[in-house]
C-alpha cells in the first residue's frame, strides 16, 4: 500500500479529506455507516504515521460511535497541533471544540490564526487563489470573535494581519483606526494604530498615537519603550531619553532599556521603597 502523510493531507484539504470519511454525508443507512466506519477506520490506521494527523482523524470518527473529547481536550490537541506546525489538523480539533461551544473568541481566534498560517503556506507554494480562500476564512472567524467580544485583542491584531496579507491596506489602516476609538482607551489599542501609521509613513499621526498611549496609561513600560524606540528613529533623543527612563523607572529588569540608558549615561536612580529604608 502506498505510504500516506496524514498532515500533510489535512494541510491541503482537511475537510474534504474529513469528510471521506463520513458515511452519513455519502446518505446510507445505520447497518452500511456502521460497515463503513470500521473499514474507514481500519485503513486509516494502517495509512497513519504521524501522531497528529491520527489523533485528528480520531477527532472526525469519534461523534460517528456516539462519544467524543470535551471542548478543553479538543482546544489543548489543537494548540499541540499549531505548536508543531500542523496548522490543518489543529483547524479540524477547532471545528470540533465550535462545534460544542460556537463563537468562542479565542477558539475562533485560533481557527483564523491556522487559516492565515496556512495562507503564508500557500502563497509560499504559489497557490495565490488557495491563499486568498484561507485569509478570507481568517477574517471571518476573526469577525465573529470581535462581534461576539469587540475587545478581543488577538483578534483584533490578526484580522489587521489577514487584511493586510490580502493587500487590503486601507481597510487594515480604517480597522486600526476603528479599535483605537471603539475599543479603547487603552495604550495597547493606541500602540497597534501607531505601528500602522509608522509603517505607513505617516510620522505626525503615529507620533500622535505614541503619546496617546503613554498619556492614558502613564505606568505602562510597555507604551514608553515603543514611544522611545520611535523618537529615537526620529532623533529626538530628549524625549527618548525621558520615556527610556520612564520605563526604567517602571521595570528596571528590561535590559534593551538599561543597555540603552547606560549608553547614553542616563541610568535614573530607583525610588527607594518605605519598606526598604534603614
Amino acid at each position: 500500500m502506498k505510504h500516506v502523510n496524514p498532515t500533510a493531507a489535512w494541510n491541503q484539504k482537511d475537510v474534504e479529506f474529513g469528510d471521506r470519511f463520513d458515511p452519513k454525508a455519502q446518505g446510507m443507512d445505520a447497518k452500511s455507516r456502521r460497515r463503513s466506519l470500521g473499514f474507514g477506520f481500519r485503513r486509516s490506521l494502517a495509512c497513519a504515521s504521524d501522531a497528529l494527523g491520527l489523533a485528528a482523524l480520531m477527532i472526525l470518527l469519534l461523534p460517528l460511535v456516539g462519544c467524543g473529547p470535551g471542548y478543553q481536550q479538543l482546544r489543548r490537541e489543537g494548540q499541540q497541533a499549531m505548536g508543531a506546525g500542523a496548522h490543518g489538523p489543529a483547524r479540524v480539533f477547532f471545528r470540533q471544540a465550535d462545534q460544542i461551544r460556537p463563537r468562542r473568541p479565542d477558539n475562533l481566534h485560533d481557527l483564523g490564526a491556522c487559516s492565515v498560517m496556512l495562507a503564508r503556506r500557500n502563497f509560499e507554494q504559489g497557490n495565490r487563489a488557495a491563499a486568498m480562500r484561507e485569509l478570507d476564512a481568517a477574517t471571518g472567524y476573526y469577525s465573529v470573535a470581535l462581534d461576539v467580544y469587540p475587545g478581543h485583542q488577538a483578534s483584533l491584531e490578526g484580522k489587521h494581519v489577514a487584511l493586510k496579507l490580502k493587500g487590503q491596506f486601507e481597510k487594515a489602516l480604517a480597522h486600526a483606526e476603528w479599535a483605537a476609538e471603539f475599543v479603547g482607551p487603552a495604550a495597547r489599542q493606541y500602540l497597534f494604530l501607531a505601528h500602522e501609521l509608522e509603517e505607513r509613513g505617516d510620522q505626525d499621526g503615529a507620533f500622535l498615537r505614541y503619546r496617546q498611549a503613554v498619556a492614558v496609561e502613564p505606568r505602562n513600560a510597555e507604551a514608553h519603550v515603543a514611544f522611545a524606540k520611535f523618537l529615537i528613529k526620529s532623533d529626538n533623543e530628549t524625549a527618548a531619553v525621558r520615556h527610556l527612563q520612564s520605563a526604567y523607572r517602571l521595570n528596571p529588569l528590561d535590559e534593551w532599556v538599561a543597555n540603552e540608558l547606560t549608553q547614553r549615561g542616563a541610568i535614573p536612580p530607583l525610588a527607594v521603597r518605605a519598606s526598604e529604608k534603614p
